[in-house]
């Protein structure tokens, strides 16, 4: 990042490193997801395509992290488990858990039409994730027992409670008649009124389902003798196991007690409470602005292998914009929004409540939610580009407890967006002219914006400031009013206004901008 007179911002950065000894579990869950399965008309209780399609974002998040060795999952819940020894991010929380619940949210969106072949899917996906923090193997195997009761409790309540609805009652008279019956009553329910052996339902809705590496030896070429010559081959495999916490099940994966260790003893009752207390919970400082800083993972390559214009790609950049738009019309505490590249900084009000400023639901919320916006939306800004590999990005959460500093942050990401532009318009322009990337490298090494100027008249660009204002100065995204009160005969009109989002490409650093839009902040720097 540039350096600048606002660099000063990044001392209210706060690290938030999961310490050694503990075990790292990133925990996702569906966000508002009963809502999504009934506008997608999912099959009740369980929808086994649904599921099929969760448990293959779960492989592909379990392959594309190497450090995950372990995940569990049912319904629209997976955690997945990083070996005791990862350095993954630095062990960094936030870093950890957005880029887990970014990468499974654009899987769930690129495989949706694999699944549900004849179903549309309406509207954007998201999930939410958190860390959860195992001091010890025997606090692991008590999460995951916690989690894997919850999925037999869960499903048999919803099973009983469907097939009371199918058979007549309403959705009230089911809750009540299931209020405070145990599982042997449930169990019995089924079998007697409706002809159900629980027992008997698809293992992968009463037990959940685990996603572990096996090593396999597969053939991978012949000697000259004919014979085969094996080598050891990772293999990601879905299995199911009434007990996953039980040291016989555990014991069949050495891969598991090399990366994680050994249960000592098979666990019996579990305390929720005792798990909870384990919650990597990290509230927001109250009365502060809170800004989530999203940025693209990777995006150099992406940028490549999608063949982007370079410097800029003015359909990339209004894909991010749009994706912007879409995330401050979801969350209404979100009042401004500033994007350069493939990074974007949301701003929430000051006395936000929203997931009672819970740093990992409200950071993982939005990088989840902008994942599958990009998804989504990349055929209408891409049209003619088939999306290669499902894109990520990772996210965290500052807070800065001034208008000042806050306002200081905005000028340094802006600040930033020139000097790279700039730099990176001199770069590409000396690439096409016939300069390997090493030379142009080295020819601006040093340089300042009035060199880089007199380099870009080389080129025929006798002016900077003459390109393109999005590319300059970036994009800001506010809810404006729009005045829709038809003009009168003698020209006047009620003052009828509706709020909208707006997109505008404007300095940000100098008082006009928030002089002439003092309700966006409530702010006057």
């Amino acid at each position: 990042m540039a350096n600048s007179k606002y660099e000063y911002v990044k001392s209210f950065e706060v690290e938030d490193e999961v310490m050694f000894p503990n075990l790292i579990v990133v925990r996702v869950d569906g966000r508002d997801f009963r809502r999504f399965s009934e506008i997608h008309e999912f099959v009740k209780p369980n929808d086994e395509v649904a599921l099929n399609l969760m448990n293959s974002c779960a492989v592909s998040v379990t392959e594309e992290f190497p450090d995950i060795v372990f995940s569990y999952g049912y319904s629209d819940e997976y955690s997945f488990v990083l070996k005791k020894t990862t350095r993954f991010y630095q062990r960094r929380a936030s870093k950890i858990q957005s880029l887990v619940v970014s990468f499974l949210t654009s899987v769930y969106v690129t495989k949706w039409k694999e699944f549900f072949h004849d179903k549309e899917l309406r509207y954007p996906p998201s999930f939410r994730a958190r860390v959860i923090c195992c001091a010890s193997i025997e606090v692991l195997q008590a999460y995951l027992s916690w989690r894997q009761n919850d999925c037999h409790i869960n499903n048999q309540h919803a099973t009983c409670f469907h097939e009371l609805v199918k058979h007549g009652k309403t959705e009230k008279e089911a809750q009540q008649y299931l209020k405070e019956s145990g599982k042997k009553e449930k169990h019995d329910l089924l079998f007697e009124q409706f002809g159900i052996n629980y027992e008997k339902l698809p293992v992968m809705v009463r037990q959940g389902s685990c996603i572990l590496k096996t090593e396999t030896e597969d053939i991978v070429k012949y000697n000259e003798s004919g014979a085969p010559v094996k080598r050891l081959r990772r293999k990601t495999s879905t299995v199911h196991s009434k007990n996953i916490v039980g040291k016989s099940f555990w014991n069949l994966y050495p891969k598991l007690l090399k990366e994680l260790g050994g249960f000592v003893d098979d666990i019996r009752k579990i305390e929720p409470d005792y798990i909870r207390s384990f919650l990597w919970e990290a509230k927001l400082l109250p009365s502060t602005w809170i800004v989530i800083r999203i940025d693209g993972c990777h995006f150099h390559r992406f940028s490549t292998l999608h063949e982007f214009v370079k410097p800029n790609d003015e359909r990339a950049l209004n894909l991010m914009n749009s994706c912007a738009v879409g995330l401050l019309e979801e969350f209404q505490d979100l009042v401004f929004a500033y994007g350069v590249s493939d990074e974007y900084s949301f701003i929430m009000k000051k006395d936000s409540q929203l997931y009672q400023r819970q740093a990992s639901d409200i950071v993982t919320a939005v990088v989840s939610l902008f994942t599958s916006l990009y998804v989504t939306k990349w055929r209408d800004f891409f049209p003619h580009k088939e999306l290669k590999y499902p894109p990520s990005f990772d996210g965290r959460a500052v807070c800065y407890p001034s208008s000042e500093i806050l306002t200081d942050y905005l000028a340094w990401r802006q600040v930033d967006c020139h000097i790279n532009n700039q730099y990176n318009t001199c770069f590409w322009e000396l690439v096409k002219s016939g300069k390997s990337k090493i030379e142009a490298q080295n020819i601006l090494k040093g340089t300042q914006t009035p060199e880089k100027n007199e380099l870009l008249k080389q080129f025929g660009i006798s002016d900077y400031n003459t390109l393109p204002v999005m590319f300059r100065q970036g994009s800001s995204v506010f809810w404006d009013k729009e005045d829709i009160t038809p003009e009168h005969e003698n020209g006047t009109c009620n003052g009828t206004y509706r709020k909208k989002v707006v997109v505008e490409h404007c300095n940000i650093i100098e008082p006009d901008f928030w002089n002439s839009h003092p309700s966006i902040l409530n702010l006057k720097p």
